[in-house]
């Protein structure tokens, strides 16, 4: 009597800690009433189911955190509710279950949905744990890829030097910036009436040359003078006058003096050529370095928080440079893999104790008497049913009787009818007849 007021006692009064943690591990109180050497077992599971959701929930901080890029408070919304799936998910894996241990298929698939669970939760626990080694190694690779960029910009948009400037080999479209004006045109202006003004420089110095050996002829006929016969003045000689013919035609056949004109005027176009061309190369590269510029701020503004995914590839590629680092990864992974497997893992792989005997003793014996009371309620609605049917067939029998009564009754008042009027119809007759 004792013993019951006691149990009815620890039934009734306010949950403790050790309660409410049992709790969270799946168990009947009224069962370990029972047998409370079990309480400390199941209180201490329930404590590891309740550790490990604070660990999803850690973690689920440091990944929602990392997928906003700071500190808010709007992680407390993700962490929150997945803190409480992991909890139910783990309470609803190691709450006991009858007859578990002949039930190899359903223990296998709770210790992989908790594998599962472990992996996902692991992961960005293991980021926040190297995370200032990703920290670096991701700034280290966005230097990288920010020279590596530049260089490509650089090397895909030489200075034009002529219209026909093709984009350099293994140079992507991303890497090829356009302009409004190259001096690509001006250049080629610049090498065409450089082309020119050679050619006619050739010109020039050729008849320069042969103008001068014609002149060295004239001065050198021409200083002999002779005595004119008829007059007797001194004058030139045929041939003297004859080579001052031939300088004079040579001049105005070759155009000699037009040609120099042109020609000056040819240098005076090509220096002015050539100053624009260098001004316009020197704008072009000032264009070039700003757009390259801009380009480069752009892609910067690109690289503001680490992301979680760039954070694993990080990871990887740090993992796949260091062996060392590489070990230690797994183990940390490995880790919190096991913590978060370890619910199940106490559960399903200990030894069945006297809770998982009673409890299954318990539920046989409740599908045991719900079996017989399912039976009994058939047996008694079958009883009813045939009772009903008795009942039914009776006043079936009384109707027939009551119908075949007064079918009786009916004949027997027609032939009653009938005999009256065989009586009713002699005693005329004999009336009729005087008898």
């Amino acid at each position: 009597m004792t013993e019951h007021r006691s149990t009815e006692h620890r039934t009734h009064r306010a949950p403790s800690l050790s309660r409410r943690l049992r709790t969270l591990s799946g168990v009947s109180e009224e069962l370990l009433d029972r047998i409370p050497h079990e309480r400390a077992r199941y209180t201490a599971l329930g404590g590891v189911v309740f550790g490990t959701s604070v660990i999803a929930a850690f973690s689920m901080w440091n990944f929602a955190t990392e997928a906003i890029g700071r500190t808010s408070l709007l992680a407390v919304v993700p962490t929150v509710i997945w803190m409480l799936f992991v909890l139910n998910l783990d309470r609803l894996l190691v709450t006991p279950q009858p007859n578990a241990r002949r039930q190899a298929g359903p223990v296998a698939l709770r210790l992989l949905i908790a594998l599962m669970l472990g992996v996902v939760i692991a992961e960005p626990l293991v980021l926040r744990i190297f995370s200032t080694a990703v920290e670096e190694h991701v700034t280290e690779q966005r230097i990288d890829d920010i020279d590596e960029l530049r260089s490509n910009l650089v090397r895909c948009n030489p200075v034009p030097d002529g219209t026909g400037a093709t984009t350099p080999k293994g140079c992507a479209r991303s890497y090829v910036l356009s302009f409004s004006a190259t001096p690509g045109g001006r250049s080629g202006e610049l090498d065409a009436l450089r082309k020119d003004t050679a050619d006619l420089q050739k010109r020039v110095d050729a008849d320069t040359a042969k103008l001068e050996a014609i002149d060295t002829d004239v001065r050198a006929e021409c200083r002999t003078l002779i005595r004119n016969a008829t007059t007797g003045l001194y004058q030139r000689t045929s041939e003297c006058l004859r080579l001052r013919a031939k300088a004079k035609d040579y001049r105005n056949t070759h155009h000699t003096k037009q040609n120099e004109t042109l020609l000056a005027g040819m240098n005076t176009h090509v220096q002015q050529l050539e100053g624009g061309v260098a001004t316009a190369r020197d704008d072009f590269q000032k264009s070039l370095s700003a757009r390259i510029d801009k380009r480069l701020a752009d892609e910067r503004a690109k690289q503001k928080e680490i992301g979680v995914l760039e954070r694993i590839k990080a990871l990887d590629e740090l993992a796949a440079d260091n062996m060392v680092v590489l070990v230690g990864i797994w183990m940390i992974r490995l880790l919190f893999v096991l913590l978060d497997m370890l619910p199940v893992l106490v559960k399903f792989l200990g030894r069945e104790n006297s809770y998982d005997q009673m409890l299954t003793l318990h539920s046989n014996s409740a599908v045991r008497v719900y079996g017989e009371r399912v039976r009994l309620d058939e047996r008694r609605a079958l009883a009813d049913f045939e009772i009903a049917q008795d009942a039914i067939e009776q006043k079936i029998r009384q109707s027939r009787a009551e119908s075949e009564a007064a079918l009786r009754e009916h004949a027997a008042a027609m032939n009653i009818r009938v005999r009256q009027a065989v009586n009713a119809l002699e005693e005329e007759l004999r009336r009729g007849s005087g008898v």
